[in-house]
């Protein structure tokens, strides 16, 4: 099965050669559960294209049968709601679902534009105040007009904003968008949704203060809801990984 955005029908020819030519050519930008690869097409278009894995156990029965929407399917129809409200994401191309018997799902392809913003901010880790004051203000007004608009990365991890910078400020795109929640984002579900991000503790700090600001919500509130969740969030992360960044507490 191949769903293909209207404005890339022209690639049609390429897109459906992509299971063929996956593991042969284009380069690895991340590898593990599923695989990213970017491609350069015949016309000199620069494509992401991320293969899922196959699901298995029970997943295989709740994907396969639309239970629930197959990662690949929300990935290539979550970036038309965020697009329509400005919110910046890659744009979509086309989806690849590879079925076998009893229609089970086997690889998936997803395949957008390759954002060329350069930076994740993995780069905040153990930034100086220089490094992050700026970044901390701007992202705060990106995430509070994201959640204004009604939609919430349920994954909003460091690797899954990208960003850069220009003579206009910092601009923000966010990938990995197959697990949103659209929907009405109140104060606590808000703040405890910028926990996750690396960074010193004062680059939290002024994160949220931002957001409440931007948000209209009470900004000691907002810190005392999430500075505790950061805390704790990250206590029992690295009782399990390393932390590859400072933790303050």
């Amino acid at each position: 099965m191949i769903r293909i955005n209207p404005k890339y029908e022209y690639m049609r020819r390429w897109i459906e050669n992509i299971p063929d030519i996956f593991e042969k050519e284009g380069t690895t930008i991340y590898e593990g559960r599923n695989k990213i690869k970017v491609f350069t097409t015949s016309d000199g278009q620069i494509v992401n294209v991320k293969r899922y894995h196959v699901p298995s156990g029970p997943n295989k029965f709740v994907y396969s049968w639309n239970i629930r929407k197959p990662k690949g399917q929300r990935a290539f129809e979550y970036p038309d709601i965020m697009l329509k409200k400005d919110i910046s994401t890659p744009e979509p191309i086309a989806l690849i679902e590879q079925r076998g018997f009893l229609n089970l799902l086997g690889f998936s392809y997803f395949i957008s534009i390759q954002c060329d913003y350069g930076h994740t901010l993995y780069e905040m880790g153990d930034a100086t105040p220089e490094e992050y004051e700026g970044m901390a203000i701007a992202l705060g007004k990106f995430a509070a007009d994201m959640h204004e608009k009604n939609v919430m990365h349920k994954d909003f991890t460091p690797g899954n904003i990208l960003w850069k910078k220009d003579n206009q400020g910092y601009h923000f795109t966010i990938v990995d968008i197959n697990r949103m929640y659209f929907g009405n984002i109140e104060l606590k579900k808000g703040v405890i949704n910028l926990t996750r991000l690396w960074g010193p503790k004062r680059f939290i700090q002024l994160l949220v203060t931002e957001y409440a600001n931007s948000r209209h919500f009470n900004v000691d509130a907002a810190l005392n809801i999430a500075m505790p969740a950061r805390a704790r969030f990250w206590q029992r992360f690295q009782k399990k990984h390393k932390l590859k960044f400072t933790l303050e507490l």
